[in-house]
């Protein structure tokens, strides 16, 4: 089964009552026990997926609505261990995964299989050329300290798949890390029109919140998320937020470029 999501004018976003707005962008139940899920988003054609193995193996495949007979024919995937340890398996390779370790499948992979104890976070998009399957670990990946606490935004941002790291066709993937005491991620915030954005908020304590603001920068909406539930923001979206504890989140982008810096400032005081 998979939720299909169809793309949505700038100009519907503020129109929108707030049951509709959630099931427009908001992706709640990502990770069922032994199960893997899809949603695919129209904007930039994302699919987003989550899967617990508990211990066993799972096999990523095709969705009818890709017209594929494999996942990895025409596209890439981002695999993120968001917990625990587990293996992605590409082409019979096992490669072993801890907590925030990332792993970018090339397309023209035949078979994708995940294993183990780990809670496992995919995005996956159209790719028209090959890249080698590898992994970056959490400890070995570029790493950027950001913010102030006079603006209570200290985060460490680590950058994963872009230009300088794992390369890919279209996708862009790191974790922002939100230390104890600051709240605000992406902040001052931007957006990016030749880009879609999905964020993915975890390691957030189940009593916390995080409001996250979406919409153009002079028409925003608000929408309240919980631990291990993820969001798209289309290219003309603002992506920001501010948790009620500290938490962490995985950012992916896909579209006509993976440049980390292609993106589009927003003035704090230009938000309303």
């Amino acid at each position: 089964m998979i939720d299909v999501r169809y793309a949505t004018h700038p100009s519907e976003l503020p129109t929108l009552p707030p049951d509709e707005l959630r099931a427009r962008f908001v992706l709640e139940d990502l990770f069922r026990p032994g199960e893997v899920s899809w949603t695919l988003t129209h904007h930039d054609r994302i699919l987003i997926g989550g899967a617990l193995p508990e211990g066993g193996e799972l096999a990523l495949e095709a969705p009818a609505e890709i017209a594929a007979e494999r996942l990895c024919d025409r596209r890439e995937i981002g695999v993120v261990c968001i917990g625990g340890s587990g293996e992605v398996v590409a082409d019979g390779e096992r490669i072993a995964v801890e907590a925030e370790d990332i792993v970018y499948v090339g397309a023209g992979t035949a078979a994708v299989t995940l294993a183990g104890d780990a809670a496992f976070y995919m995005v996956s998009a159209p790719s028209h050329a090959q890249h080698p399957t590898r992994v970056a670990k959490r400890a070995e990946v570029e790493t950027i300290a950001l913010g102030d606490q006079g603006h209570a935004n200290v985060r460490t941002l680590r950058k994963y798949i872009h230009q300088g790291g794992l390369a890919s066709n279209e996708l862009a993937m790191g974790i922002t890390t939100i230390e104890p005491g600051s709240v605000w991620n992406t902040m001052p915030c931007h957006t990016h029109d030749r880009r879609t954005e999905i964020y993915l908020y975890f390691d957030l304590p189940e009593q916390d919140r995080i409001v996250h603001l979406c919409g153009q920068p002079d028409r925003t909406r608000s929408l309240i998320m919980a631990d291990r539930q993820a969001v798209i923001s289309p290219s003309w979206s603002v992506h920001t937020g501010a948790g009620t504890s500290s938490y962490k989140f995985v950012w992916c982008t896909a579209g006509e470029n993976i440049a980390y810096n292609d993106m589009d400032l927003v003035a704090t005081p230009d938000l309303r």
